[in-house]
């Protein structure tokens, strides 16, 4: 006998069921939690207009972060700031190094990098001169974790310091860290530090070694290197380049020798990047996934260093988000700061467990 109920009446049966099946899934299928568990400003107000190029550590007593403030970048009254983070959330930045000259002249300050070697004190690398062209490398150092620090300790003649991204400790007072310089153009290179955590140490030419230039300018103009380990004898650099993607180069003997500076297949507006080795052996990389853009900022994840994708976004609106630090601390948690509009420092915090490749 022919169904004379009207069309929709008839299909309503399975209508229902289809939801059902739908609603069903959906409850056994819940939205993965995000990877991002804290999101928060170092600081909300400063006494200063303008800040960039964060670099952030962990210490025996907590995370310290550090970057440049001022009126803008390249202004003489550009220091560098600091705060410190403990169970009450981060300090008031406070004014820890600043380029005024035994002449009374002042030059701005360029690019802090926190680094804790294993067995030293707190070090603070830096940068003072007009540009980057002619600026030099001093370190300062912390035996508090971050609360005073020494006088100023001129690096040797020809040895600038980590440029932007955190070195690496390769072994117990051996350091590892990529350089690069723009006053020929952008050309990359490498230095060792190996001696004792001391002021005439990291003072002394006898205790640094700088590598080869890893890079032709006429092929890729690349600075900012930071370094990821694979083994004891397997690095890798991956560089911020104007040639809009990011560059690598690979040793195969503890950084000592580097093969070939190549492309690889991500994008870079000519902007820093940070990248970690996570304790399960996994690769994270925080860049601005755009080649003509600092709007967007994202991590990827890789296996082996070679194949990224993405696995979190942190930014993706108006205004410049850029300079990114990142570092994993010891209860596995990822920390990343980065510039926020020029105006403040963004301090993110991860699970990497929630990031899946």
């Amino acid at each position: 006998m022919p169904d004379r109920r009207p069309p929709l009446l008839a299909f309503l049966p399975i209508m229902v069921l289809a939801i059902l099946v739908m609603s069903v899934d959906g409850r056994s299928q819940p939205a993965a939690p995000s990877p991002i568990v804290r999101s928060e400003f170092i600081f909300e107000r400063a006494p200063f207009p303008s800040a960039h190029a964060s670099t952030l550590v962990e210490t025996r007593d907590g995370l310290v972060a550090a970057w440049f403030g001022g009126t803008r970048e390249r202004d003489p009254d550009v220091g560098i700031w600091l705060s410190r983070h403990d169970a009450s959330g981060w300090s008031q930045p406070i004014e820890v190094a600043n380029g005024v000259q035994p002449n009374g002249r002042r030059h701005p300050c360029w690019n802090p990098v926190l680094f804790q070697p294993s067995g030293g004190p707190l070090l603070l690398f830096y940068k003072v001169g007009p540009s980057p062209s002619e600026w030099w490398g001093l370190v300062r150092t912390s035996t508090d974790n971050g609360r005073t620090w020494s006088s100023p300790i001129a690096l040797p003649p020809g040895i600038l310091g980590p440029i932007r991204a955190k070195p690496v400790e390769l072994q117990p007072g051996v350091m590892l860290a990529g350089s690069s310089t723009e006053d020929a153009g952008w050309i990359v290179h490498m230095e060792r530090f190996a001696g004792p955590w001391t002021a005439d140490a990291l003072a002394s030419a006898a205790a640094w070694e700088r590598s080869r230039p890893l890079n032709a300018k006429e092929e890729f103009g690349a600075i900012q290197p930071t370094v990821l380990i694979h083994t004891p004898t397997v690095l890798q650099i991956l560089c911020r380049s104007r040639q809009k993607v990011i560059t690598e180069a690979w040793s195969r003997d503890a950084g000592r020798t580097w093969g070939r500076m190549t492309a690889t297949a991500l994008p870079n507006p000519s902007a820093g990047i940070d990248a970690v080795r996570l304790a399960d052996g996994r690769f994270l990389l925080v860049y601005n996934p755009a080649p003509a853009s600092r709007a967007k900022l994202d991590i990827a994840l890789s296996t082996d260093g070679r194949l990224w994708r993405s696995a979190a976004g942190l930014e993706d609106s108006s205004g410049e988000y850029s300079y990114p630090a990142m570092i994993q601390t010891r209860d596995g948690l990822v920390h990343v700061t980065y510039t926020w509009r020029r105006e403040r420092i963004r301090h993110i915090v991860l699970d990497p467990a929630r990031l899946d490749f």
